[in-house]
């Protein structure tokens, strides 16, 4: 390669020194004298088959990863329109920040002003595409945040260099292309580009008064920072390793893969996965192969499978239960620890309309006896007292006004759980009273709730004459829930601009509904005595039966499970929390969530609609 010694030598150069003292930053609209080439270009070399070791990994070729992520479909969503329009009713010159994030190319070509996916061009439905990160500069005064990229724009040999970890010491295995090593590939920095959101109206607290800062309404890449995983050393961790999976053996492209050409330093999978799943497949039914056609299945199916990799291992549930329970007293001293592991918080994110909550339930046999929190077909999420969530919920303070993302300036609450380490911050600071600072000056990564469940003399004790199947089977789900229904709804009612919002109802109405996510579960039997009166006694004193210390189902320690969540907020009712702050147990029983979709239940009693609403022209 002609060009290969010049790259090499710029490479090792700093980004101090080059190339950005030509540049302007961050990029306005229109000012790129070297447009953003087409996914389509990259896909030529950067799509192939997985070699050995990694023959059965999912797909790990770059361009497989992104082309059915969030990030390859941001500007395809059919929620975020939706939102955009509404946005647009309440403050039009503010949603250039959204297209800024969700379709680059739109925004660098002069389209951000766009309020449908309509007004876009088909180039700009590739989202946060390949040259946006392979042509992104740390600019150095530019704070992360609000989509500021900057991207670079000079020509090495007639065209702008992509930008990665590889260094290529001979031209053997080095692309067709200009290329120079760069760290910011890999660094949370560059995530913080688009995943702290801030909006212009001014914070303000309980009572009006404004904090000195603009509203905080996303600090994803805050989170991180502030917290232990952002500290140099072994448990350093960056948003890459976590959101794009190291793979040892990792050819540069198509033609490498083929001749078993790896690169010394290892790569990483495009896997960019959330927790986003029910979009997804909504985008795989209308432009996948049942839809237009436009981006084969594989490609969203890989993308389904590489979110259920990762949801499992973002939580842990333990459960610590009482010793036995007496049905004639009832349950007490259940206690649940959610513990996050992600180096955010959990869930992270926009919170408009998301909530992830505990679900509990108590079972003799087929029965329930106890329950809080379950999440049901017709009634939606079970409002009872010890209703746990984790949500995050912004208002217009002078009105109490929920929902609408630019009139937002005062968190109500925010029980999300923080990640390890949290330090401090009025920007990333929990809201209300769920939480105190540990010793360590931090915010535990942890939460505790104990449950209390009051007599059952009603159960029946079904096989008297055995006494070792007399057990309390206790079963809990961590659930999340992106789109509540309320939220779906609001979509549809308060946008009197287009029917962006109608249409959202109509996919989720026709879909079934969004199933909330399992993200994990754990379940712990637990001895009973206290049984009611059999119909068939004839004495009426009920024929008990008390499980003794020999009953192989005995409650001997606690049970915990992991698994994974990302984001949540709004949800309807406001069932208290109960908590209390303490240590957790050991591990046994433990059954991980699949990460799958599960029957759609209707959120706080919503039943959706029957039949749709008359769509807005």
């Amino acid at each position: 390669m002609s060009s290969l010694r010049t790259l090499a030598t710029l490479s090792i150069l700093t980004s101090a020194t080059w190339p950005q003292l030509a540049l302007a930053a961050p990029t306005e609209p229109n000012s790129l004298a070297n447009p953003l080439n087409t996914p389509t270009g990259c896909q030529n070399c950067h799509s192939y088959g997985n070699i050995e070791p990694h023959g059965d990994a999912p797909y790990y070729a770059p361009f497989f990863g992104w082309r059915g992520s969030m990030m390859a479909n941001a500007s395809r969503d059919p929620v975020f329109w939706a939102g955009v329009a509404i946005a647009s009713q309440d403050d039009a010159d503010e949603t250039i920040l959204c297209v800024r994030c969700h379709s680059p190319r739109a925004f660098l070509e002069g389209r951000g002003g766009a309020i449908s996916i309509d007004e876009l061009q088909p180039s700009d439905l590739d989202g946060v595409e390949c040259e946006v990160c392979h042509r992104s500069i740390a600019e150095a005064g530019v704070e992360p945040g609000n989509a500021q990229y900057t991207i670079d724009d000079v020509p090495v040999n007639g065209t702008v260099p992509r930008r990665g970890p590889f260094f290529y010491e001979t031209e053997i295995g080095a692309p067709p292309h200009e290329w120079i090593q760069d760290p910011t590939l890999g660094d949370s920095r560059l995530c913080g580009t688009c995943h702290d959101v801030t909006t212009t109206r001014e914070r303000v607290d309980d009572d009006g008064n404004g904090l000195g800062f603009a509203f905080n309404e996303q600090r994803t890449y805050s989170e991180w920072l502030g917290s232990a995983f952002a500290l140099p050393g072994e448990g350093f961790r960056s948003c890459q390793d976590c959101h794009m999976a190291a793979m040892t053996e990792m050819p540069g492209c198509f033609e490498n893969a083929n001749a078993g050409i790896t690169h010394a330093t290892g790569g990483r999978r495009h896997d960019l996965a959330g927790a986003n799943r029910f979009v997804l497949e909504l985008l795989k039914g209308i432009y996948g192969t049942a839809g237009t056609d436009e981006i084969p299945d594989f490609f969203y199916d890989n993308a389904l499978e590489l979110i259920d990799l990762l949801l499992p291992t973002a939580a842990t549930v333990e459960l610590v239960p009482p010793s036995e329970v007496d049905l004639s007293v009832g349950l007490s001293g259940l206690e649940i620890t959610v513990t996050n592991n992600t180096g955010h918080k959990l869930p992270t994110g926009y919170s408009e309309g998301r909530v992830m909550w505990l679900e509990v339930v108590g079972r003799y046999g087929d029965e329930v006896v106890y329950s809080s929190g379950r999440y049901d077909a017709a009634a939606g999420i079970e409002q009872d007292g010890q209703l746990r969530t984790y949500r995050a919920i912004a208002d217009d303070q002078a009105d109490g006004t929920t929902f609408h993302l630019l009139r937002n300036n005062h968190w109500v609450e925010d029980t999300r759980i923080p990640p390890r380490g949290l330090s401090p911050d009025p920007q990333t600071d929990p809201v209300g009273d769920r939480y105190t600072l540990g010793d360590d000056g931090a915010w535990p990564n942890f939460d505790i709730a104990t449950y209390a469940f009051p007599a059952a003399p009603e159960v029946v004790d079904a096989t008297p004459e055995n006494a070792d199947d007399d057990v309390l089977t206790i079963d809990v789900r961590l659930l999340y829930l992106i789109n509540t229904p309320e939220y779906v709804q609001f979509l549809a009612d308060e946008n009197v601009t287009n029917s962006a919002g109608m249409d959202v109802l109509a996919l989720f109405e026709d879909a079934g509904g969004a199933p909330p996510l399992e993200l994990v579960s754990a379940q712990v039997t637990i001895p009973i005595t206290g049984f009611g009166p059999s119909a068939a006694s004839s004495s009426g004193t009920g024929a008990d039966t008390t499980a003794g210390a020999s009953a192989s189902t005995s409650a001997s320690g606690p049970s915990s499970s992991t698994g994974a969540a990302t984001t949540a907020s709004e949800e309807s009712g406001s069932g208290g929390d109960a908590a209390s702050e303490g240590g957790g147990g050991g591990c046994s029983c433990a059954t991980p969530g699949t990460g799958g979709s599960s029957t759609l239940l209707p959120l706080g009693g919503f039943v959706l609609l029957a039949r749709r609403r008359r769509r807005r022209a």
